[in-house]
């Protein structure tokens, strides 16, 4: 395989390094069948382990909090999503499960929506469920995602319809990029309004990483354009602003009046 990272998606956004990137050819589907996956016990260990040897260099620095480093070192709260596709494991809901098992109080799942057979049938419920929506159409996902596989939007269409059955608080997050997706609002109302999330986060796509490889930085939309293109949203689907945070150029959209406390 190429040395790239597991994903369905190839999305021009994406912070980390593709195989195109390289001068490869892309890798395929086919060929993440074959990756050898590790157990979900030993997952969660070596994830403990290493993050603690990552905060071990801070013991040494007079002007970090000892307290505050001790507690880093008790991980209560982690995230599936910066290494690829999290659904592409096969046994992720025996991970969020191993990860509660361990202590973990909270575990999100975020995932493109490309595998909803995975997600219907998850042995255990994350805390959070977040589903990426990139696109108001398929053409826009074509460009935006450069999918590896023929039917993704067809299958992220699937995933949306499958979140009113989950109990666990679910999100959809619109990735946005100037020129390519940043258009099309009411397309998007209609498809957050058939998946009735119980939360959308409007984002603006950043400039780091790769992305500078394949975007321009005025891709970047600015905070007053994710603020705008929420307000619209809110209108037309009747979800509320209820948050936002400048530096991540991001609006929180609810019906409800605050976020759910999860642990």
């Amino acid at each position: 395989m190429s040395p790239t990272i597991l994903c369905t998606h190839r999305c021009i956004y994406c912070w980390r390094v593709q195989s195109t990137d390289i001068g490869l050819a892309p890798p395929s589907v086919e060929a993440f069948k074959e990756a050898p996956f590790d157990e979900p016990r030993d997952i969660v260990i070596n994830s403990v382990k290493r993050w603690k040897e990552i905060l071990s260099g801070y013991k040494g620095n007079p002007k970090v909090d000892p307290l505050m480093l001790e507690e880093a070192m008790r991980p209560l709260h982690v995230t599936f999503s910066l290494v690829g596709e999290p659904t592409l494991y096969p046994r992720v809901g025996e991970l969020v499960e191993e990860y509660f098992n361990y202590g973990f109080k909270t575990v999100f799942i975020v995932t493109n929506g490309t595998l909803p057979k995975v997600l219907s049938k998850l042995e255990k419920e994350p805390s959070q469920l977040y589903v990426t929506l990139p696109a108001p159409d398929e053409r826009t996902y074509k460009a935006v995602s450069r999918p590896l596989i023929t039917d993704g939007w067809n299958r992220l269409l699937e995933t949306l319809s499958l979140l009113k059955s989950f109990k666990c608080p679910t999100v959809i997050r619109i990735t946005l990029v100037k020129g390519f997706n940043l258009k099309d609002v009411e397309k998007y109302a209609k498809l957050i309004e058939m998946a009735e999330p119980t939360y959308v986060e409007p984002k603006a796509a950043m400039d780091l990483g790769f992305y500078r490889r394949r975007l321009e930085r005025d891709n970047m939309p600015r905070h007053e354009e994710i603020k705008e293109f929420s307000a619209k949203l809110a209108e037309l689907t009747g979800y509320k602003i209820i948050g936002e945070s400048l530096h991540s150029r991001i609006v929180l959209l609810s019906r409800l009046s605050k976020p759910k406390r999860l642990y």
